[in-house]
C-alpha cells in the first residue's frame, strides 16, 4: 500500500520509472516520466485506462513546451496570458514524445500547472510528466491526496500531499492543430477569458476517438445514478418519490420539504461550486443510490460543471 511522500521522494520515484500521485491546482494527477514508455504504461495499467485516450504532459515552462511540441504564435500568446494555470493546449508533437502518451496521434496535449509543489517536482526532477487524473478510469476525479490513496494506493509508488485542489475541475483544453483554435474540453479556465486573446472559440467536447483527454461522453462515475434537472422543483419532486436520493443544487438550501439536500455553493459562487463538485459527488455517491442534480446557469465555470454532470449521468 502506497503512502504519502515528500517532494524529494516523489522526484526519486519518478526518476526511477515509478508512478506517483501529484497535486495540481485542478485535480490530483497520476504522474510518470512522459518520455519513458514503460513508466507511462504503468499509468494506463494503474488507472485501467484505455490506450486510445491520450494523456496531458505537464511542463515547467515555455522552453519545455518548445522542446516536445511545435508551439504556434497563437498558442504561445494564450500560454503567456494564462499559464501557469488550468489551461492545456494541443499542439503538433515532436518525435521525442512516445506514441503511447498521445495514443498514436501526431499531436500532444501540454500544460504548465500552477500548483507550487507540482512545479517544484517538475523543476527538481527535470522531467516532463504525463499525468491524467489520479483515479480509476471513468470515475470521479480526486481533489485530495486521501482520494488518491483510497482508490489507487495499492497500485502506485506514493502520493505527494499538496492539500485540497483550489480549482477542482480539470483544465480547459484548446486545440491549435486545425485550421483555427477550438475548445476540446471545458474546464477550470473560463472560455470567455480565452476569447479575450483569441476571439470567439468553437466548442467540441465529445468524441469516441479522442485526441485530447476528457472527450469521452461517459465519465466521472460517482458510484450512484445521476439524474439531471433544469430546476430545484423538479429535482425535489423526483427525489421525494424515491425518498432515498440526494438533491444536489447550486444556491441556498431549504430542507423544510426534503432533508437530503446539498449545495455546491450556498452563495452561488461558481469557483466554490467547482472546488466542491468532485468531492461532493464522491461523498453523495457513497451514501445514496441516486443523485438528482440541478443544472447550473450556462455561463462561466457553470458550463464546465454542467459538462461534468452530463458525463457523470451518462455513466450509468
Amino acid at each position: 500500500m502506497a503512502g504519502l511522500c515528500n517532494i524529494d521522494e516523489a522526484v526519486r520515484l519518478l526518476q526511477s520509472g515509478q508512478v506517483v500521485g501529484l497535486p495540481t491546482e485542478t485535480v490530483y494527477g497520476l504522474g510518470a516520466n512522459a518520455l519513458d514508455t514503460k513508466a507511462v504504461a504503468k499509468v494506463f495499467e494503474a488507472k485501467n485506462r484505455p490506450s486510445f485516450d491520450p494523456l496531458i504532459v505537464h511542463i515547467a515552462d515555455l522552453d519545455g513546451v518548445r522542446s516536445i511540441a511545435e508551439l504556434t504564435p497563437e498558442a504561445e500568446s494564450l500560454l503567456l496570458a494564462f499559464s501557469p494555470g488550468p489551461l492545456t493546449v494541443v499542439l503538433k508533437k515532436k518525435s521525442i514524445v512516445p506514441d503511447l502518451v498521445t495514443s498514436g496521434h501526431p499531436t500532444v496535449a501540454v500544460r504548465i500547472p500552477a500548483h507550487p509543489m507540482m512545479l517544484q517536482v517538475l523543476q527538481q526532477s527535470g522531467l516532463f510528466i504525463a499525468a491524467p487524473s489520479a483515479n480509476p478510469f471513468g470515475y470521479t476525479s480526486p481533489t485530495t491526496a486521501q482520494h488518491v490513496l483510497a482508490q489507487l494506493g495499492e497500485r502506485i509508488g506514493g502520493v505527494l500531499d499538496g492539500g485540497a485542489c483550489k480549482v477542482g475541475l480539470e483544465s480547459t483544453i484548446v486545440d491549435f492543430t486545425g485550421e483555427s483554435p477550438k475548445v476540446l474540453r471545458l474546464g477550470g479556465m473560463d472560455v470567455a477569458l480565452l476569447e479575450l486573446v483569441l476571439g470567439e472559440l468553437p466548442v467540441q467536447t465529445s468524441s469516441s476517438t479522442p485526441h485530447a483527454p476528457g472527450m469521452l461522453s461517459a465519465h466521472y462515475n460517482p458510484g450512484a445514478k445521476i439524474v439531471l434537472h433544469d430546476n430545484v422543483r423538479d429535482a425535489l419532486r423526483a427525489a421525494i418519490i424515491i425518498n432515498d436520493a440526494a438533491v444536489l443544487l447550486f444556491g441556498p438550501v431549504d430542507k423544510a420539504d426534503y432533508e437530503h439536500q446539498y449545495s455546491l455553493s450556498v452563495s452561488t459562487s461558481y469557483t466554490e461550486a467547482a472546488q466542491n463538485l468532485f468531492a461532493m459527488l464522491r461523498e453523495l455517491g457513497a451514501k445514496y443510490p441516486e443523485i438528482h442534480a440541478v443544472r447550473l446557469p450556462e455561463e462561466g465555470l457553470g458550463r464546465a460543471i454542467n459538462d461534468r454532470l452530463v458525463r457523470a449521468a451518462a455513466t450509468r
